[in-house]
């Protein structure tokens, strides 16, 4: 089947997750991805550990389908080829120190003249401009800049994202930019300029506290798993143990849930719980009611007695436990991909499509496409053996 992005060719100055996640997801759609790393070394994430069967689980995640290209862009020779390639993308994608790109002769300015239908996403952690331009962006520290820690964690300690949020949040902002810069270029024959930072793009997903805190009013509490302000809402102990999640979201479901869960009609309308503020400002109480019923029951009875009521519920699962989920195994959203270590499990991206297959082609290792990129561009075997004496590949 024809896939959406078949055709394009995306070059990619990247690192870390930010912007490889946005490319794995254009690679995902057919576009053609060169990621330029390192000659040697590679992309750094390649080292952030080695769970994968000896391969970084970062690296493994957002690198397939891809082609390794390596360059010492510090060598004219190897920057030549660059410009060359780029000089016939699409789209360049890039999240280099903020200006590096620019030093390099790689700004959307001065290659737009040379490709005009070229787009150009750079993502950095704040931005073109302004005061944090400079500032050294890590995805804990944009956590914390953008408020989420602030709302994160528990009343006594706050905590980080379990995953790299602000990167996952600048990449997938990245890659809908790049989506709609290629419609824009349909509309009008020519490129753009696209500029994502790490804070904006976790600011967006910030939100509901921002406007809960609205002209400073009293920001949502840390509540650990529970919801900050529906109550109850959150992780509950079983009797045998485990732990289950479930959640009320209006008047009609907390009737249910006394009558049919709790088998206590009457605290539906007790004082102190027969509405959500009042549930929320007498959370303790209401929290040992809670658990005084189920701990007579195990985490299967009461998530049996939840489903039969209708109320929303779930598992905490563990990542073993996601790998083996039965509804992803039913719909078969696995796949393996091939990879340096050997094949490897892989989910599809969201969003089952009938018009088309997703691209789920090999994690690369360091340089493996080097040599025929090159050879496409012109370069013989004798100028591709000087530029690997010279290590500018």
């Amino acid at each position: 089947m024809t896939r959406p992005l078949d055709g394009i060719t995306v070059v990619s100055l990247e690192h870390a997750i930010a912007a490889p996640f946005c490319t794995r997801q254009l690679a995902d759609l057919g576009a053609r991805v060169i990621k330029v790393e390192r000659p040697g070394v590679g992309d750094f994430a390649r080292d952030y550990d080695q769970r994968t069967r000896g391969l970084a689980s970062h690296f493994v995640w957002v690198n397939r389908s891809k082609e390794s290209l390596t360059l010492d862009l510090k060598q004219p020779d190897a920057l030549a080829v660059l410009k060359e390639l780029i000089a016939g993308a699409d789209v360049l994608v890039q999240n280099l120190a903020p200006g590096a790109a620019a030093r390099m002769g790689l700004s959307y300015e001065v290659l737009s003249a040379a490709n005009p239908r070229l787009i150009v996403c750079d993502i950095s952690g704040y931005g073109a401009d302004g005061p944090y331009r400079d500032k050294k962006a890590y995805d804990l520290l944009i956590q914390s800049e953008a408020g989420f820690l602030s709302v994160t964690g528990t009343p006594d300690e706050p905590c980080k994202s379990g995953n790299s949020i602000a990167d996952i949040a600048a990449g997938m902002y990245g890659y809908t930019s790049v989506l709609a810069a290629l419609l824009q270029r349909g509309k009008t024959g020519k490129g753009s300029h696209i500029d994502v930072s790490m804070l904006e793009s976790l600011g967006e997903w910030m939100g509901f506290p921002l406007y809960y805190a609205y002209e400073g009013a009293t920001p949502p509490p840390r509540s650990a798993a529970s919801h900050a302000t529906i109550y109850p809402y959150g992780p509950f102990a079983a009797g045998d143990g485990g732990t289950v999640m479930l959640g009320l979201q209006n008047e009609r479901e907390w009737k249910i849930f006394c009558e049919k869960v709790l088998l206590q009609p009457a605290l539906a309308t007790d004082a102190r719980f027969d509405a959500n503020a009042r549930r929320n400002a007498h959370r303790g109480e209401l929290k040992a009611l809670i658990l005084q019923v189920f701990g007579d029951m195990t985490a299967a009875q009461v998530v049996q007695r939840l489903d039969d009521a209708g109320i929303a519920n779930a598992r905490m699962n563990s990542m073993a436990e996601v790998w083996a989920h039965p509804q992803l195994q039913a719909r078969g959203r696995l796949r393996q991909v091939a990879s340096p270590a050997g094949d490897i499990a892989a989910l599809l991206p969201p969003g089952a499509n009938s018009s088309f297959d997703y691209r789920m082609d090999a994690v690369p290792a360091i340089g493996e496409h080097t040599e025929a990129i090159l050879r496409e561009l012109g370069r013989d075997a004798g100028a591709i053996a000087a530029l690997r004496e010279a290590r500018a590949i």
